[in-house]
């Protein structure tokens, strides 16, 4: 099985491409000059064969066998749309900051994982080593270790005893993570086992969701259907993700809205609930102050108003229209009203 390329290496391959692209270089020569620089010369050699001789870009990445899947999938859309360099620049950026938060994930974790491994050794050494020469100590002064001293030094003594059964399980896990590191097919096997139960969780799902938004957002920008965009997007998915969005086509195609097929294909998380005791507006969508809501106000919405008048408005705002008070005065003088031209205070029951 061929070795798929290293994070590191597909953001330079996708980023060089894009340049020579944006140069006006066909995707053909493109390949064939990268061929010349590049260590994979035969890969590259092979793809601009398959490229010259009329296959697309993604084809000839998909039939290479070292390219993932998100990858295949994001340079097709990329083609479908007419954006195949914008595609590929953003596969180098997406890749280059992969690259970094793995160098600091490690960075992070390499320091905590050390001291915990020191902080076992020590505490090894102590209950096995030096907890026995107190003991022995007390034994001589004709008293015991009690309490909690005592439990640790029984467990010291059941470690001791069983050190050449730990040594072999340390030895077997040592051997595991050397042979996951390096064999290839395993690795691949387990990621992909993973990802077939638990990948479409947590973090892999909200990364599947930023890629299938991407992939809508470049379909629908460059004019395709909802239902073509979508079916695009199937592509950068792998398991359950993949499922999911065929499932959010169909209903597509069944006359969905493009918002009822992700939440029901399970792709989008369903709207939160309003909060306990919420009033009407926030129940409509956390509309305040009276909006879209009968009852006094001007017409029936905004700031509450004295009654009389339509939509609730003081008297004399019938000369206005419905809307109540004028804009321009009703926040600064609440309790006026206009007779004719002129603003006078409201004085309870007087009419105009």
């Amino acid at each position: 099985m061929k070795r798929k390329l290293s994070n590191d290496e597909i953001a330079s391959l996708c980023l060089e491409l894009s340049l020579l692209l944006h140069a006006g270089v066909s995707t053909g020569d493109a390949l064939s000059l990268l061929a010349q620089e590049e260590e994979h010369r035969g890969m590259l050699s092979a793809m601009a064969e398959q490229v010259d001789g009329g296959k697309t870009l993604s084809t000839a990445l998909r039939e290479s066998g070292v390219f993932p899947v998100y990858v295949c999938g994001l340079v097709e859309v990329g083609e479908r749309t007419g954006r195949t360099e914008e595609a590929l620049a953003a596969l180098s950026r997406y890749y280059e900051e992969r690259v970094r938060i793995g160098r600091r994930v490690r960075s992070a974790l390499l320091y905590p994982a050390v001291m915990l491994a020191l902080m076992l050794v020590v505490i090894g050494v102590l209950l096995v080593k030096v907890l026995p020469i107190f003991d022995d100590v007390y034994a001589s002064l004709g008293g015991r270790l009690t309490g909690v001293a005592a439990g640790l030094l029984n467990l010291g003594r059941w470690i001791e005893g069983a050190m050449p059964v730990l040594y072999l399980i340390l030895a077997g896990l040592v051997l595991a993570v050397l042979v996951f590191g390096l064999v290839g097919p395993l690795r691949r096997g387990v990621v992909s086992l993973w990802q077939k139960t638990r990948g479409d969780r947590g973090v892999s799902r909200k990364l599947n969701n930023a890629r299938l938004a991407q992939a809508l957002a470049m379909g629908m920008a460059s004019g395709l259907p909802v239902e073509e965009a979508v079916s695009l997007s199937a592509n950068l998915m792998e398991g359950r993700a993949r499922k999911r969005c065929q499932e959010c086509g169909q209903r597509l195609e069944k006359g969905e809205s493009l918002g009822a097929a992700l939440r029901l294909s399970g792709l989008l998380p369903p709207p939160a609930e309003p909060p306990a005791g919420a009033g009407p507006a926030q129940r409509r969508g956390g509309r305040l102050h009276g909006e879209d809501r009968p009852g006094p106000g001007r017409g029936g919405g905004g700031r509450p108003g004295r009654p009389g008048g339509p939509g609730g408005a003081c008297p004399g705002a019938g000369l206005l229209g419905a809307g109540g008070a004028d804009p321009a005065v009703g926040d600064a003088a609440p309790h006026a009203h206009h007779e004719r031209d002129r603003v006078t205070p409201w004085r309870g029951t007087e009419t105009a």
